[in-house]
């Protein structure tokens, strides 16, 4: 018999961003979404973007969110297993999320066994053949010396720097998330194909693209996407036997 689980996946809430009100209003809605998935919920996957800026310094970490730290800290003291997978936005975090909440952090794709299905799971920056600009950048920021020399900004200065040119980023390729581009161009599923003839997975789930995407990879292999919580309020459950996409509250099932 298979183990009755009920797993979540979900990514690319960017809060923070644009502007505190704006980013209230959907923390509000995502913490809603997480107070109702704690009545069933035995894992919950978060695939990065969680933030739309995160920099951890030695005794300091960026204001506000506090509705939706408090919110994962009670889901995981309920005994939900939480996973969060590092994004291009949050791509510096360190240890807070475990040793504060106890939240099981991943710099990079990880595979993963449920009820005999295996998962290869993540956030999806870099993946593919394209985007050649972004992965020298991702090595560079990634740099132990990179962040070294960051942390010698004052937090106010860093944090302040850091949104504006997330956000300046986001107007310059906010467009290109809005369309399927095309199996044989979109970067995550040539990727997920490519690994597929390595490793014959029974799905692939990432976030990073913000369009939520159901892909047939083989016939006993899906993709799926998890989309955003900006437009789509977007995520995937997996009951022990099917993945499949879901839309909160704007959008129905």
């Amino acid at each position: 018999m298979t183990k009755a689980i009920k797993i979540y996946f979900a990514s690319d809430q960017h809060f923070g961003a644009p502007n505190t009100v704006k980013s209230k209003e959907r923390e509000v809605v995502f913490v809603q979404w997480l107070d109702e998935i704690k009545k069933d919920a035995t894992e919950l996957f978060l695939l990065g973007d969680l933030f739309d800026f995160w920099f951890e310094y030695k005794t300091v970490v960026p204001k506000g969110f506090i509705r939706v730290l408090g919110k994962l800290a009670e889901l995981k003291d309920s005994g939900i297993k939480i996973h969060f997978f590092v994004g291009n936005h949050d791509l510096w975090m360190h240890d807070y999320f475990e040793t504060e909440l106890g939240i099981l952090v991943y710099h990079y794709p990880k595979v993963f066994n449920f009820n005999n299905k295996s998962f290869l799971i993540g956030h999806g920056d870099g993946l593919g053949p394209g985007d050649k600009s972004y992965k020298f950048m991702k090595r560079v920021f990634k740099n132990s010396f990179s962040k070294w020399l960051y942390r010698w900004f004052h937090p106010d200065l860093g944090v302040r720097l850091a949104q504006y040119l997330s956000l300046k980023n986001r107007y310059i390729s906010g467009e290109e998330d809005l369309h399927f581009l095309g199996e044989d161009k979109e970067d995550l599923i040539i990727y997920c194909k490519a690994a597929y003839q390595k490793e014959k997975y029974d799905f692939f789930v990432f976030g990073h693209r913000h369009l939520p995407m159901e892909i047939d990879i083989a016939t006993n292999s899906r993709f799926i996407n998890t989309g955003d919580w900006i437009n789509y309020n977007s995520y995937a459950i997996f009951d022990g036997e099917k993945l499949s996409l879901h839309y909160y509250n704007t959008i129905a099932d």
